[in-house]
């Protein structure tokens, strides 16, 4: 059984704080949702396991007012703006290994994007390119640098940035979908920076138009439809999952896990 869910633009820390709380839901409920969001404002976010103590101007980041959260789930860092991020919650009873998750929610993204005329894949994990362990050495790189295996790119650049997480009974997937590119910003804000940022996809290009975020929820709506629940509806937001966000919130505001390393 899947929900869905529009929110409205939030901080980075009710974000984070929201995509935690659904996997509670997930947990007690055993539905999975489809979460569709954006940032208040301009929000630089970290992986979870992520070093940015030291390799990030906390002082420049301010002075530009460029909000910081750390996010449950791993990966590098993305810079949230000129982006549509998505959220998936579910209980991993019903989830498979992290492969055949990852696969699961790869279809509905590369679902959506056919439906908007993109022609985009799903990067090949058997590819010897993607297993080069010294481009996970050079400095703080963003999530955009390069794709990963089992990451969405168009036409060989990455499009759309994923990690999961999986904490008891319940996983968390979220991304980043590039609409624009400003992921170059991010060479700007590293006390390091090894590599130049290469150039990744973006809606923008690939359309010649922006989508609005409201067509982006839209269509992948549609997919869960199709792919996985003919009858997924909007998800009721009630008082628990409300409080449990709330709760969480303070965690995602708190210096000593936003800069825990």
């Amino acid at each position: 059984m899947w929900r869905l869910l529009h929110s409205p633009a939030s901080t980075g820390a009710d974000n984070m704080a929201m995509d935690e709380a659904l996997m509670s839901h997930a947990s007690r409920t055993g539905q999975w949702v489809l979460r569709v969001y954006s940032w208040s404002s301009p929000t630089l976010s970290f992986g979870r396991n992520q070093t940015a103590l030291g390799a990030y101007d906390r002082d420049l980041l301010a002075e530009r007012g460029i909000e910081v959260v750390r996010r449950p789930t791993g990966g590098r860092a993305i810079l949230h703006d000129r982006e549509v991020t998505y959220s998936v919650v579910g209980p991993t009873l019903d989830a498979g290994d992290l492969g055949e998750s990852y696969t699961r929610i790869n279809r509905l993204l590369i679902a959506a994007l056919h439906r908007l005329g993109l022609d985009a894949e799903v990067v090949d994990r058997t590819d010897p390119a993607m297993k080069d362990p010294e481009l996970e050495r050079r400095g703080p790189l963003p999530c955009f640098h390069h794709p990963s295996a089992g990451e969405i790119t168009l036409h060989g650049r990455k499009l759309v940035g994923s990690a999961q997480w999986r904490c008891s009974d319940a996983l968390l997937q979220h991304g980043s979908i590039l609409v624009d590119d400003d992921q170059v910003q991010l060479a700007s804000f590293a006390t390091v920076m090894t590599d130049d940022i290469p150039r990744p996809a973006t809606l923008r290009d690939a359309l010649d138009r922006v989508p609005t975020e409201l067509e982006l929820a839209e269509v992948l709506f549609d997919a869960v439809r199709d792919l996985e629940d003919p009858s997924a509806r909007q998800l009721d937001l009630d008082q628990d999952l409300l409080d449990r966000a709330n709760m969480l919130r303070q965690h995602y505001l708190d210096d000593s896990w936003t800069w825990r390393r």
